[in-house]
């Protein structure tokens, strides 16, 4: 039976869904507020030509289903890609993944004995449940090495201290990586092809990437959803969505229009702009919960430059305090299709900051200028190269794990189960740091519980690595992964 269903959000979890819903049949409508640009924060942005990533976005995933959509999607315009990222630091540059002898020798001898001695004093005396990303990375490397190459970096990231962010990001982005595991690839990289399964994320070293960028996948996916008789709206956000006592919903958009008669709705929209705007309205608590929930956000200054082959990373972390640059993405390594000029070359300098705060207000002019000095001073390329900048911003770009997250998102989750119909999808709809293949993966379970018209899978059992777990034999049955193994952390 045919389910008319409302999509809120243009991004991969939304797209995915709609393609999957097109595919089956359903009637399917996309609300997207952006008025060019689908894919959300993986869409591809351009200026004169050049083409420049909301940060890097690989393509790579552990789920066949995920990597299979992407296949079906793009097909041949999918390069496979070399990966090559640094961590700069005390003026030096330190290939990431360790490479054991490298860090050795530029940390020198003194540093690096003192950085093995903190490391097995971790291991001998470890922070029993560690509650904070400074005790859990301190447990897995050791304090020196997080004081060196972790803490500045992620309080850039944050704009809070490491203490006051919750070990679920560090058990969540770091999955699987310690200092002994880093050296062991260094040292023992091995020759044989590993199955994605036994790869840790981290130090994969290569990965697929659209020759146009990650929005290339996106503005695909439309142009196929479309042809499966999607509707997608453009330039229309949703302020309002409402359940009837039909048990049908109705969806209020921002350009005056109330569409009518939906039997789901599906939402990708940042968590504490979704709740307040349910009718009925939520509990007092999942509402307040709602507010509480913290984001940050984030900009790019691209800087176009003549290609004096300064650098050929894909990104390279920055790990000094005293340029406010957090990482700098080199567009041209990641496609050289992102560069129309073979002569030039793209770089992205990306600044983690708070909507309204000194550097979000600046002006482009100033960022631009800012940039071009932070870029100087680092040594990658000079100010005499750079011919043209741009720069982008991107709201809520990363959902904060603070301290209180996790009690506010289950006050959220019990209340939602009075919603029925409603599906929360993607990074902000569930606000999980995650990859887009997470994000693809809950949008597909999602569409499967459509589909089937019945509950048939949990999307908070979705892990980090897009792998669907829980305590029964579901799993195995659908499909997508089937272990009966609870998941820890999200």
């Amino acid at each position: 039976m045919t389910k008319k269903v409302a999509i809120i959000g243009a991004g991969p979890a939304g797209l995915t869904a709609a393609y999957l819903l097109g595919k089956a049949h359903q009637d399917v409508t996309v609300f997207e507020k952006d008025p060019q640009y689908v894919g959300g924060i993986s869409r591809t942005e351009s200026y004169k030509g050049y083409h420049f990533d909301i940060g890097g976005h690989r393509f790579f995933s552990k789920s066949k289903e995920v990597e299979d959509f992407w296949t079906e999607i793009l097909a041949d315009e999918l390069l496979e890609r070399p990966r090559s990222s640094r961590i700069f630091y005390n003026k030096k540059f330190f290939a990431y993944p360790l490479a054991a002898f490298e860090a050795l020798m530029k940390l020198g001898i003194f540093e690096s004995f003192l950085c093995v001695m903190s490391y097995l004093h971790a291991k001998l005396f470890p922070v029993k449940d560690p509650q904070n990303f400074e005790d859990w990375v301190t447990n897995q490397f050791g304090k020196r090495l997080f004081n060196i190459f972790f803490k500045t970096y992620t309080e850039k990231v944050w704009g809070i201290p490491c203490k006051e962010i919750s070990a679920d990001w560090a058990a969540q982005r770091i999955k699987g990586l310690s200092l002994s595991s880093a050296v062991w690839n260094a040292l023992f990289k091995p020759s044989g092809k590993k199955s994605k399964g036994d790869v840790i994320k981290t130090l994969i070293d290569s990965f697929r990437y659209p020759k146009r960028g990650p929005g290339m996948m996106w503005e695909e996916c439309v142009v196929k959803s479309k042809a499966l008789g999607v509707k997608v709206e453009m330039n229309t956000g949703v302020h309002k969505i409402e359940r009837l006592q039909t048990g049908t919903w109705n969806v209020y958009t921002s350009t005056g229009a109330i569409l009518e008669g939906f039997d789901y709705v599906l939402s990708s929209a940042p968590m504490r702009e979704l709740i307040p705007a349910v009718a009925p309205s939520f509990s007092a608590a999942a509402l307040h919960a709602a507010s509480q929930l913290n984001y940050r956000d984030f900009l790019t200054v691209v800087l176009i430059c003549k290609d004096q082959d300064a650098f050929n990373d894909n990104w390279i972390y920055i790990h000094e305090p005293n340029v406010k640059v957090g990482r700098i993405q080199n567009f041209k390594s990641w496609s050289p299709y992102m560069v129309p000029d073979p002569e030039m070359a793209c770089y992205g300098l990306e600044y983690f900051c708070f909507e309204g705060d000194g550097l979000w207000a600046s002006s482009n002019e100033d960022l631009i200028k800012l940039g071009t000095k932070e870029i100087d001073q680092i040594g990658l390329t000079k100010p005499s190269a750079i011919v043209d900048g741009y720069v982008v911003r991107q709201p809520k770009a990363y959902p904060v794990y603070d301290h209180e997250y996790k009690d506010n998102l289950s006050v959220i989750r019990e209340a939602l189960k009075e919603y029925k119909g409603l599906y929360l999808v993607g990074r902000n709809g569930m606000h999980k740091y995650n990859n887009q293949d997470h994000s693809m993966m809950t949008a597909m379970l999602a569409a499967k519980n459509i589909i089937a018209d019945k509950e048939v899978y949990d999307l908070w059992d979705v892990n980090e690595d897009a792998e669907y777990h829980e305590g029964g034999d579901r799993g195995a049955a659908s499909g997508i992964v089937g272990r009966a193994v609870p998941e820890k952390i999200g």
